[in-house]
């Protein structure tokens, strides 16, 4: 799907789209003083550079020629006075170049952070996150690229053209007649040249695409290769896949081995036309060796400015693909947002309802999740849910902390409806510990810190020992000063959820929710887990997913959720009374607990639509 992808987006990128284009460049609008600064300073390099071979032509007629130095150096004195002012030029345009594509890059970085904490969580569950990183990395890096350099590159290559044809006109302009007639060729030439070539990259980058999902996928699963033998069977496929990448490699390299001699080639025939037509003229006096000489280098002066914009043009393409791809994210809607008018609720305390709720996802509109579901869920009440994958218990609980909403039907807490209420202020109020808990590259401090940002460290302490963490957090190097490695590799399952718990206890929520905590982790830190738990859910409405039925025993109701439906529900006594789903769950996992087997149907991970 990612190679589709990237093959459509590429595709696209020869079809330019003026509006993108346009909004390209409004990225330079706010650093206009910049953009003006470097468009001066590149204009002064190019005129003086052109100049500077009219100062040539001169100090060879009037001076060499002639024989006569005190032309010479008369000629030298504004001579190397403009190349002080080229120098200063130059340092002035590489420079407010390099610091417009950082700003640019900052601001395009900056837009697409910020609109990213506005989406919702449905964005990023139909969203990959490579494709992601990729908008905010290489994407925004092209982009900056072709409005500074690119821009410059542009700039520099039309001036010199210019400014080139100008002296020429001067000079003779009945043999600029033959350069000018020459450029629409090298022109044409060298466009047909860069698509060619950009064809066979595009097609060398899309299997890279190939390449580095294969490198990833081997050596993540590096267990499961291993234990199936299928070392030399991927060698096989990885060894096919690098040879499509070698061919349109090998076709690239030699279009862009091919393409400069063309091109030389018929600059050749324009020189060898103005030295002979050029070599005409001197014998009647209408041409002199210092202008031979001129318009032959304006010719090659000319030459690599157009192959510059050449590729400046082939990177226009990739970057209007780029930036549509950027625009793309920071045009994506959020699903929830807040209504006018809505307001903060300063409390999230009281009952929570469920009026015939009705959810769907947007991929599968007919397909609900939730049908005409309603519950009534007191403050400070205890619920656990439990039942198959696929059942709704997910989709029960994101609905309550409005990571979605439903498609019918209200949500009310406290007797109001919670779309009157800020998405802030209900999810800033809520607590989550999720299966696979998510740390942050840094200390344990500052991961348990994530929760309340302003606590002191004792504060942050307290709350580790409330969530039963303190002591193994105090035994490991470094305690709460050690680092947790990216995504807390360096931690096992069960100290991550204790980490994970500390902050939610330290953010001190109203409400509570716990998803599949304990699903992880060994009987000693489910114990730990489990006393971190009951502190939190003290005087606190929580909701528990879980599939180890024994963790839920002291619920105050206990839901048997099915088919997006409550199928049974009540405490665990009276639901082992009755007999029915709860009781035939519990008691097939309690017998497999003792035999050491398990069933997947009750401790598999939920479906994301759960």
């Amino acid at each position: 799907m990612e190679d589709y992808n990237e093959f459509q987006e590429e595709e696209f990128s020869t079809k330019f789209n003026g509006r993108t284009i346009q909004r390209i460049l409004s990225l330079l609008k706010p650093h206009w003083p910049w953009v003006l600064g470097f468009l001066v300073a590149i204009s002064v390099v190019s005129g003086l550079d052109s100049y500077f071979t009219y100062l040539n032509k001169r100090i060879i007629d009037e001076g060499v020629a002639m024989r006569d130095m005190s032309v010479v150096f008369e000629l030298m004195k504004p001579y190397a006075a403009l190349l002080l002012v080229q120098a200063a030029a130059v340092f002035a345009f590489i420079w407010l170049t390099g610091v417009l594509g950082e700003r640019v890059r900052y601001d395009l970085r900056k837009k697409m952070f910020e609109h990213l904490q506005n989406l919702s969580l449905s964005y990023y569950n139909r969203t990959p996150v490579g494709w992601i990183i990729s908008r905010v990395t290489s994407d925004s890096d092209r982009v900056a690229e072709l409005v500074t350099w690119g821009m410059l590159d542009t700039t520099w290559g039309i001036m010199n053209i210019i400014t080139a044809m100008y002296f020429m006109a001067i000079i003779n302009w009945k043999l600029a007649l033959i350069v000018f007639a020459c450029i629409p060729v090298l022109i044409v030439v060298a466009s047909w040249f860069q698509k060619k070539i950009i064809k066979e990259y595009r097609e060398v980058r899309k299997i890279n695409s190939r390449i580095t999902g294969a490198y990833n996928e081997n050596i993540t699963g590096v267990r499961v290769v291993k234990s199936l033998g299928r070392e030399v069977a991927n060698l096989d496929e990885f060894s096919g896949t690098t040879g499509e990448m070698y061919k349109a490699g090998f076709r690239a390299a030699w279009l862009s081995a091919l393409f400069l001699p063309v091109v030389q080639i018929i600059t050749a025939i324009s020189l060898g036309s103005i030295i002979w037509y050029g070599g005409i003229q001197t014998e009647f006096g209408g041409m002199t060796l210092g202008g031979i000489q001129a318009f032959i280098a304006y010719m090659t002066f000319m030459l690599f400015p157009i192959q510059e914009m050449a590729r400046v043009y082939a990177e226009l393409q990739h970057a209007v693909a780029s930036a549509e791809r950027i625009f793309s994210m920071i045009d994506a809607v959020p699903t929830v947002i807040d209504l006018p008018g809505a307001k903060d609720p300063g409390t999230i305390k009281g009952d929570i309802v469920f009026e015939n709720v009705r959810f769907a996802y947007d991929d599968a509109p007919d397909e609900a999740v939730l049908s005409d579901f309603n519950l009534h869920v007191k403050q400070g009440e205890n619920i656990a849910l439990v039942g198959p994958t696929g059942g709704g218990k997910s989709t029960i609980v994101n609905l309550i902390c409005r990571f979605f909403e439903p498609t019918q039907g209200r949500i009310l807490i406290g007797g109001t409806d919670y779309k009157d209420f800020t998405l802030h202020g209900i999810q800033s109020r809520i607590g989550v510990v999720l299966q696979t808990p998510h740390l942050f590259s840094g200390t344990i401090r500052e991961n348990i810190r994530y929760g309340r940002l302003d606590a002191s460290d004792a504060e942050v302490e307290e709350a580790a020992k409330l969530a039963g963490a303190h002591r193994f957090i105090e035994d490991l190097d470094g305690g709460y000063s050690g680092q947790v490695g990216e995504g807390g590799n360096l931690l096992s399952v069960g100290q991550k959820q204790l980490i994970s718990l500390a902050r939610a206890v330290l953010a001190n929520p109203e409400f509570f929710v716990m998803d599949e905590a304990t699903s992880s982790v060994d009987t000693l830190t489910e114990a730990l887990i489990q006393q971190g738990m009951e502190t939190m859910m003290k005087d606190r409405t929580s909701f528990i997913i879980a599939h180890r039925l024994s963790t839920i025993k002291r619920a105050d109701r206990i839901l048997v959720i099915e088919g997006g439906q409550i199928a049974e529900m009540g405490s665990h006594s009276q639901l082992m009374r009755q007999k029915g789903h709860y009781y035939n769950l519990y008691t097939q996992q309690f017998r497999e607990e003792l035999t050491g087997k398990q069933d997947p149907f009750l401790t598999g991970r939920p479906a994301t639509a759960s």
